[in-house]
């Protein structure tokens, strides 16, 4: 317990990358990215001031998250091209479209992309966890007939919320069988076992980093499984099943169920601000009542995270380095 109490708890926090990592500091961001050269390739960025909103209870939670989420594409693209990745789809092979796409669009066609790609992820994630779960819930409710409907309404949201956690590890599983992911999760555990390093206070060499722990509490795959969890809570506490609907509207099945997806997608910004302000209480503390809060994530980072080799490790340090403040109060979790 007394070296879990000297640990320098910091808010720098980063993402894995296409060979290679982004750390986000207090006041800087920094990508870096191995080349097929076998070079690391380091780019750095100054933060853009906080204003009062990213800072204030309950309303940074989701803010901060779509700013994060935005980042994230944009760095994960930039990885894509450091990385040569991108030359492996030569202009031989491209069709005639795509070449006419470059020519006319140049540098702003990545951006396009980009933001199209991350419109399409957000709306797969809408599908997978707002809509599909209801729809299951629904041909469910057929299943056991007119009359035992209202029996199954309490349930809805538990039903539900299991699918979503259920939907949830099975794609981390089934992603974590590619190669090209494996070595992401690679890159992930390399950020955990750095991060962990320095708040132990030990020197960022790749002989301190290699043995560190790769599960970390402030990781953003135990923010996503802390949402799903509040999820159940939240829509448990608002009674918005497909049952209230039909029996206060006189609906059909399918308005009722749209009806409850609109509703737990208005709700969605409470839920993800809820679970900002746990996992920082988490990350903060160290007692019983946070450790069973992390318990979960941090078995679910089993599968998202991997032990990394000492050239992804040696990729961790360089950004973790860049993004590191003189001040260390001014990173302080």
């Amino acid at each position: 317990m007394a070296d879990k109490e000297k640990l320098h708890r910091t808010t720098i926090g980063g993402q894995a990358l296409i060979e290679g990592i982004m750390m986000k500091g207090p006041y800087k961001t920094a990508m870096a990215v191995r080349t097929k050269e076998d070079k690391i390739t380091l780019e750095e960025k100054e933060n853009k001031q906080r204003k009062w909103y990213n800072k204030a209870p309950f309303i940074r939670g989701t803010i901060n998250f779509v700013s994060q989420l935005s980042d994230g594409y944009y760095y994960l693209s930039r990885s894509a091209e450091l990385s040569g990745m991108e030359d492996d789809d030569n202009e031989e092979e491209m069709s005639k479209f795509e070449k006419w796409l470059t020519d006319k669009f140049g540098d702003k066609l990545m951006s396009a992309v980009m933001t199209v790609a991350m419109v399409l992820g957000i709306a797969l994630a809408i599908l997978l966890f707002v809509f599909v779960p209801t729809w299951l819930y629904m041909l469910l409710e057929l299943a056991v007939g007119e009359e035992n409907k209202a029996a199954l309404a309490p349930f809805q949201s538990l039903f539900e919320g299991i699918l979503k956690i259920v939907i949830f590890i099975t794609y981390m599983w089934v992603v974590s069988k590619t190669k090209s992911i494996r070595r992401t999760y690679e890159y992930h555990g390399a950020e955990h076992k750095t991060i962990f390093c320095y708040e132990k206070g030990l020197p960022l060499t790749v002989d301190n980093v290699r043995p560190q722990v790769r599960f970390h509490p402030r990781c953003g795959t135990s923010f996503i499984f802390l949402v799903l969890i509040i999820s159940i809570l939240v829509t448990s506490v608002v009674p918005i099943t497909n049952q209230m609907f039909i029996d206060s509207f006189g609906v059909s099945d399918m308005i009722a169920m749209i009806l409850r997806v609109s509703c737990k997608l208005l709700l969605l910004p409470v839920i993800v601000s809820i679970s900002y302000e746990i996992i920082r209480i988490a990350g903060r503390y160290d007692n019983i009542l946070t450790k069973i809060i992390s318990a979960p994530g941090l078995a679910l980072q089993r599968l998202t995270t991997k032990e990394p080799d000492d050239k992804q490790i040696e990729v961790a340090i360089e950004a973790m380095k860049a993004v590191i403040p003189d001040d260390k109060e001014s990173d302080r979790w």
